[in-house]
Order: C-alpha cells, then structure tokens, then sequence
C-alpha cells in the first residue's frame, strides 16, 4: 500500500481545511492509498506551535499594519532569510517523522512545510516527491523556496502560474492550474428541501450568508453594521449569520437578533458544519476572503460581498474577486445601508456577479489535483 504524507500548518483556517479536502478525496477513491495528515509545526513542537499561532492571530488582528508589512518583506530579503532559517532548524526535528512513516509521497497546503521537505530534499536527507498547493490568490515568494525540489505545484489561476514560472522560476512542466482544494460536497447533488427543513428555513425566502469571524474592534463594528441592516429586509431575505468562535463577536450578532421584534427569518451561530449545503440554498455570501472560503463561494456560484480581509493575501485576493466581477469589497469607510440596500436591489447586478463566479470556479479542484498526483507518481 502506498502511503501519502499531508501537511499543513495552522495560521488561519484555510491550510487545514485544504488538507482535508484532499485527504477526504483520497480515502474515498483510493483504497489502495494510506494516507496521514500532521499539522507540521504541531508535530515540531507543540510550544511552538501555540506561541507562533497566538503571534500570527495578534499580527493579523491588533496590528494589521504591521502585519501587512511583514507579509509582503518576508518574501525577500532580512525576513525571508529568518524565516527561512527558522525552517531549516525546525527541518531536522520534522525527519523524525519522514524516518517513522516513510511516505511515497507528501502533499504539503503551507508554505513552511514545503520548506521542510524541500531542505530535506537537498540535503539528500529523503527523497519522496512533493506536491505544493498554494491556498490564495496570488503567490508568495515563501511558497517557492526550495522550488526545485518539488515535483508539482498546483495554484488557482493561470495569471499565478505565469508568475511562478517566470518570476520565480519554477519548471512549467510542475505548474498546475487547478484551483484551490475544497469538499467533494461541492461537486455533490445536495437535497435542499432537507437543507431548508434542517435549518428551519423558509423555502420561498432567498437566503443571505453572513460570515463575521472577526476578532478586532474596528472587524467587529463592521459585522455589527452588516448585520443590522440585514436586519432592514428580513420582510423579503432571511439570514444565516455566522459569528465565528469570539466571545465578543457571538454576544453582538446575539444582541442584535434580541433587538428585533420578530427575529423569525434571522439564525444566528457561532460556527456551522454545513457550509456546502448552506451555500447551495443561499443568494449571496458576506465573508472575508480568505483563499477557501473564497473558492466555496465561486464554486456555489454566489456573488460574494467582501468585508474584513486581512492585509496582504486576502486584501489580493478581494482585488481579484472584485476586479473578476465576482465580489464587490466593503471598504471600513463604506456605508453598509448603502452598499447592501444597492446590492439587494439590483438583481441584474447580482445574477451578473453570481454568473462570474461560475466562470472563474474550479469546482473539481480536489479531484484534479488528487488524480494528477495518481497518475504521475502513484
């Protein structure tokens, strides 16, 4: 039996969700193919992991600034240099793992566990294939270190892989377009009655997707304005907003449904585990732009209105959407009552954005990739 190493790396959810994704394929369709999915930084040292995780959330949240710059000076120059030294270090611990399973080949969704294994490599330390998936928008020059010791890099549009190939120089015969990894659900016919009937949602109303999930002041006061003027057109949609797991964010969107006099067509979480089946029943999406949530969208075919991304990968990934017209981005400045009463509107503009989320999805990605890498080295 062949035996397929996954890993990802827990900074924002999306690396982790990506491995899934592609693990869930293979167990489903592969019989013959083991496979083991580590979060890398984890397996390292667990002390690492929760400091390095707590500083990428504080980064991202409190000082999105300085995190902007950070993002775009780690690809180049001082920083990439720690950086990439910090991986080399942490590399020998990650061997113990190589040795122990000894993987045909590994499947790495962040750019720290490309790193390793591409170190390793050149180090003539193992010498499995690797495969990289970029989960956003744009490239970062971190995902390319060590490039010419991966065998294929799968990304989620052709502009990203010209720029891989001729900024930094990876062999075109190892670029793959095929979009970011999401859950075979996606692809699936789903029951909607059942969805409706398990949400307790009404099936002649559309329904809007509200995702909060911020954790600064400024975020949350931007969800808070969203969600109340969703709260304006319960009459004619109803809304599925999700908080996110903070404590502030669950208590604000909690408060604003006890505001209203009848909250009947509003359904207020902290988390769903459902988000295929919600997107499929759903008319538009209110999220940030991270690079998966992203691509569920376009592969549900929803106009997406972006609010919240963090500096540096989602910000290009909204331009993308925006600039695809797939999405439109409101900014802190904007006025939701504005921004949201046009959208809401307009069903012209919105069946328009929803169509060109169509063209730019990649429904099939996890299927594709997972039978690219089949076919060449499995």
């Amino acid at each position: 039996m062949k035996k397929v190493l996954i890993m990802y790396a827990t900074y924002g959810s999306g690396h982790k969700s990506a491995a899934m994704s592609i693990n869930s394929y293979i167990q489903e369709n592969y019989p013959d193919v083991e496979t083991n999915v580590v979060d890398c930084i984890k397996y390292i040292n667990k002390a690492v992991n929760h400091i390095s995780i707590k500083a990428y959330d504080r980064l991202t949240t409190n000082f999105s600034g300085l995190w902007k710059k950070v993002y775009y000076n780690s690809g180049k120059g001082f920083l990439s240099k720690v950086s990439n030294g910090a991986n080399k270090l942490m590399a020998k611990k990650l061997l113990k793992l190589f040795k122990e399973y000894n993987p045909d080949f590994v499947i790495s969704t962040h750019m720290f566990a490309t790193q390793m294994t591409g170190y390793l490599k050149r180090k003539g330390k193992i010498n499995c294939p690797l495969a990289t998936v970029l989960t956003d928008f744009e490239p970062h020059g971190q995902w390319l270190e060590e490039h010419e010791y991966g065998n294929l890099f799968f990304v989620a549009r052709e502009k990203m892989r010209n720029s891989l190939i001729n900024e930094y120089h990876v062999d075109s015969n190892k670029v793959n377009v095929t979009g970011i990894p999401i859950s075979p659900k996606f692809c699936k016919e789903l029951d909607t009655a059942e969805i409706y009937s398990s949400m307790n949602l009404n099936p002649s109303l559309k329904t809007i997707l509200l995702f909060g999930n911020s954790k600064t002041g400024s975020d949350r006061k931007k969800a808070f304005e969203v969600l109340t003027t969703l709260t304006k057109h319960l009459d004619n949609y109803q809304v599925v907003a999700v908080s996110g797991k903070s404590k502030k964010m669950i208590k604000g969107f909690e408060n604003i449904k006890n505001s209203l006099a009848d909250s009947t067509n509003l359904k207020v979480y902290d988390y769903i585990t459902n988000v295929p089946e919600v997107m499929r029943i759903s008319s538009l999406v209110i999220t940030k732009s991270g690079g998966l949530t992203s691509s569920e969208s376009l592969a549900s075919g929803l106009p997406i209105l972006v609010i919240n991304p963090i500096p540096g990968q989602e910000e290009e990934n909204a331009t993308y959407l925006v600039d695809s017209g797939a999405a439109v981005w409101l900014k802190k400045t904007d006025s939701a009552d504005e921004v949201i009463g046009n959208l809401l509107n307009s069903p012209e503009k919105l069946k328009e954005m929803g169509e060109n989320s169509e063209k730019i999805a990649c429904k099939y990605s996890t299927k594709n990739i997972c039978e690219k890498i089949m076919k060449e080295f499995l």
